[in-house]
């Protein structure tokens, strides 16, 4: 895959080269190249560039990332893919809402930081922070109770580490701490430009998922701005996605019912420090109750017969 060799290659040449004389523009090219490598996943975890699930993780192997583990995030993305729960509190994995029950018992400090993050300005400042603690809280209690999975996935993510860190630190001369701060923290920042708006409630699935028809971003998104037509087609590759939307465009509108915007700008200017959406669900998980949590089908046969692909999730059945 040309891309993830151009991504790694771009990240190596400019911790090598960039750092020693101009480290500003290093870290910055880095922050790029993070923010690239976390779009390269998700194309990889709908799989491509081959059949072969193994070969497609190789391109993704090294977690300059640092925070997400590759099986994890493929794990609770394809379960995210099932619009039928999508933006639940407690079965959609990415949702940003809140159960109203579970809102009321937090302490008044967390629904003031909860408030802030709703806003576009706030999701790219402390978005990045508040997913991954909350990921790795949630990772670790499952990992105590024996869940063999995960623990197998942050072994592989530590392997990846054991590569990325010292590499980092003694290879660049890159301060860890530094390392931390600037790359990984302003490319997550990267990312909630894109993720931001991409789901809101309503009645129909359809409705759920964001469309932004334009942006100098759409490179570093692997074209994920048309959030809305990769969801409908979410084993179609990353290159073929505009075309599929300008051929069928209007349709694609009313199909999600006009949620969709110009650009990210827009959103920007609209939401930089207002809240788009509630933080409590507006319809679901009212009252305590159980998750109907379910996992996803992670292979199935392509259109072809020929191989295996990861498939997005389903929800069980009524």
């Amino acid at each position: 895959m040309v891309l993830a060799f151009f991504c790694y290659g771009t990240w190596f040449a400019a911790g090598l080269f960039l750092w020693p004389s101009y480290p500003i523009l290093a870290l910055m090219v880095m922050a790029v190249t993070l923010a690239l490598q976390s779009s390269i996943m998700h194309e990889v975890l709908h799989g491509h560039p081959t059949r072969n699930a193994l070969v497609n993780e190789a391109f993704v192997f090294l977690p300059i990332g640092l925070a997400w583990p590759f099986r994890r995030f493929k794990t609770i993305h394809l379960r995210h893919h099932a619009d039928e729960r999508l933006t639940d509190p407690l079965d959609d994995p990415e949702s940003y809402y809140q159960a109203l029950w579970m809102h009321e018992e937090m302490p008044p400090l967390m629904k003031f930081v909860l408030k802030v993050n709703n806003t576009m300005a706030g999701r790219l400042v402390l978005g990045p922070w508040l997913s991954c603690i909350g990921f790795f809280i949630d990772d670790a209690k499952h990992v105590i109770a024996g869940d063999k999975a995960i623990r197998r996935a942050w072994l592989l993510h530590a392997i990846g580490l054991a590569v990325v860190l010292p590499v980092v630190q003694f290879g660049f001369g890159i301060p860890v701490w530094l390392y931390v701060l600037v790359p990984v923290w302003l490319g997550q920042s990267l990312i909630s430009i894109r993720t931001y708006a991409e789901h809101q409630w309503s009645e129909h699935p359809e409705g759920r998922t964001v469309i932004v028809e334009r942006s100098p971003l759409s490179f570093l998104f692997l074209n994920n701005n048309l959030h809305f037509v990769h969801h409908k087609s979410p084993t179609i590759a990353w290159y073929r996605l505009p075309k599929l939307f300008r051929d069928r465009r209007e349709e694609w509108l009313r199909m999600n019912n006009g949620y969709a915007y110009p650009n990210y700008f827009a959103l920007l200017k609209s939401y930089a420090f207002k809240a788009k959406e509630p933080i409590v669900h507006p319809v679901l998980r009212r009252a305590p109750e159980p998750g109907r949590a379910f996992k996803p089908r992670v292979r199935a046969r392509n259109i072809n017969g020929l191989g295996t692909v990861p498939v997005p999730a389903e929800p069980p059945k009524e």
